[in-house]
């Protein structure tokens, strides 16, 4: 068999970092799910050569910032992104994408791929958890054939902001908005770099299908 043929027959390689943050696995069997030859890592090599990397995350947005410094996971997405390689964030691994994030008092810094910081949702109960339907943002790949569905969010804080000024010849981010209170965003898909507020490894057939739509989308290497 050809290396064309190798890559055209075999699953894409998704790795999901593995820096200590908790309940990762769900995460797996759902890109195995969705097509991905997915593994929970922390090789460098293996998560270097990956044809996407989904970055979970769970908790206050300290501790996740606190354990990804602590096995340079910030590391390893920075030079991802320099690359143009793929990179999905999950939850927590999404706030942590902005500048900072502002929880029970604590300002921290985050990964500043995107300018804003993190707040508390404005709403009368919290956390908001359940289902709940998106406004996705015109010419979603995410969200492609999702149009109407619900996904599973459990979170008290969000990005309620958007600020990043694009100029050509970058393409615009694709942002797609959710309403609990106010409103804040779901997910955001910007060039490499894409991020989901809800869970999709939680969110049924619909999760699934968002998880194969980025798998889809994967350059191959």
């Amino acid at each position: 068999m050809s290396d064309a043929d190798r890559t055209e027959h075999t699953a894409p390689l998704v790795a999901v970092l593995d820096y200590g943050s908790g309940n990762v696995h769900s995460a797996v069997k759902a890109l195995s799910a969705a097509g991905a030859d997915a593994r929970l890592t922390s090789d460098r090599g293996l998560i270097r050569d990956a044809d996407g990397l989904v970055v979970p995350g769970v908790g206050a947005f300290q501790a996740v910032m606190s354990a990804l410094r602590e096995s340079r996971g910030d590391e390893i997405i920075e030079r991802r992104l320099a690359g143009g390689r793929p990179v999905l964030g999950i939850c927590v691994g999404m706030q942590v994408l902005f500048e900072n994030g502002v929880e029970r008092g604590h300002d921290t810094a985050g990964l500043a791929q995107w300018p804003g910081t993190v707040t508390q949702l404005d709403a009368p109960v919290l956390p908001h958890m359940g289902w709940n339907t998106v406004r996705t943002g015109a010419g979603s790949t995410l969200f492609d054939g999702l149009e109407g569905e619900r996904f599973y969010f459990v979170h008290s804080y969000g990005a309620q902001e958007w600020s990043l000024e694009v100029t050509k010849p970058f393409a615009e981010p694709v942002l797609t908005w959710c309403d609990y209170g106010t409103p804040f965003l779901a997910a955001v898909e910007n060039g490499p770099l894409s991020a989901t507020q809800f869970h999709p490894e939680k969110s049924g057939a619909a999760g699934i299908r968002l998880l194969a739509n980025w798998i889809g989308a994967l350059p191959r290497h």
